[in-house]
C-alpha cells in the first residue's frame, strides 16, 4: 500500500504536511476530498482504527457553521460517518495511510519522523 495523504489542498495543515514529505523526498499520493470525495471503505477503516471522535474536527470552521441540531446529532459512529461523508471538511486533516497500513490523523512532524 502506497503512502496516501487525504485532505483538502488549501488547508494549511495539509500544506505543511505535504511540504514536509516533499522536503524529505518521500513519494505519496494526494487524495483531494473536494474533487474525489471521501472514500467510504477507507473512512470505515479510519473509524475502526482511530475512532470517529478523533476524525471529527469539532474545532474547525465547518463544525462551527453546522446548526446546533446537526452538531448535537453526532453521537455515534453512524451519525459521525454520515456527516463526514456529507461534509468532508469536517474531517480532521490530513488523514494519512502509511506504507504498511497504519493510519494517522493530523500533522505531527516528530511522530512522522519516526514513521519514515
Amino acid at each position: 500500500m502506497p503512502l496516501i495523504v487525504h485532505g483538502i489542498p488549501n488547508c494549511n495543515t495539509v500544506k505543511k504536511a505535504r511540504a514536509w514529505l516533499e522536503e524529505r523526498g518521500l513519494a505519496y499520493t494526494f487524495h483531494d476530498f473536494k474533487k474525489q470525495g471521501v472514500p467510504e471503505a477507507a473512512l470505515d477503516g479510519w473509524i475502526a482504527a482511530l475512532g470517529w471522535e478523533k476524525l471529527v474536527n469539532r474545532k474547525g470552521t465547518t463544525w462551527r457553521q453546522l446548526d446546533e441540531a446537526t452538531r448535537d446529532g453526532v453521537v455515534d459512529t453512524a451519525s459521525a460517518r454520515a456527516l463526514m461523508l456529507d461534509k468532508a471538511s469536517v474531517i480532521k486533516r490530513p488523514v494519512v495511510q502509511w506504507v504498511g497500513g497504519m493510519v494517522t490523523v493530523g500533522f505531527d512532524p516528530d511522530d512522522w519522523a519516526g514513521r519514515v
